[in-house]
């Protein structure tokens, strides 16, 4: 419960501190800013990832509807071992300021492998 807590409370905290003052996430200097700087930095990648998931089941087309149902299957899979693993690795932090940061670092880290696997697979054919 308070796991949960942190990161929902860190959540609803980035808004209103993006709001409030222009952050320099070349730069962040206190872990607020860390924080809301890794979720964002994790949005873009995961908007990158989302894009080349289109791309890849657009390429998919070219094989068979089992190619793009397994293309399917395997995302719906990943996304939730995503969350599981950086999860886990934010237990290390629980309760911390820092937990946030772990979390989405890892966040970003593993959905630009996923992207790059993706591209490097569908790119090929």
């Amino acid at each position: 419960m308070i796991r949960a807590c942190v990161i929902a409370c860190a959540l609803a905290a980035t808004p209103v501190l993006a709001e409030d003052r222009k952050i320099d996430c070349d730069n962040p200097m206190i872990q607020s800013e860390m924080n809301f700087c890794a979720y964002q930095a994790w949005q873009q990648a995961d908007e990158e990832l989302n894009e080349t998931y289109g791309w890849a089941l657009g390429v998919s087309e070219n094989w068979s509807l089992a190619a793009q149902d397994a293309l399917r299957d395997a995302q719906r899979a990943w996304v939730p071992y995503r969350d599981a693993a950086c999860e886990a690795e934010g237990f290390l932090f629980e309760g911390g300021s820092m937990q946030p940061l772990i979390v989405y670092s890892c966040k970003e880290h593993l959905t630009r492998q996923r992207t790059q696997e993706m591209r490097a697979v569908y790119e090929m054919h």
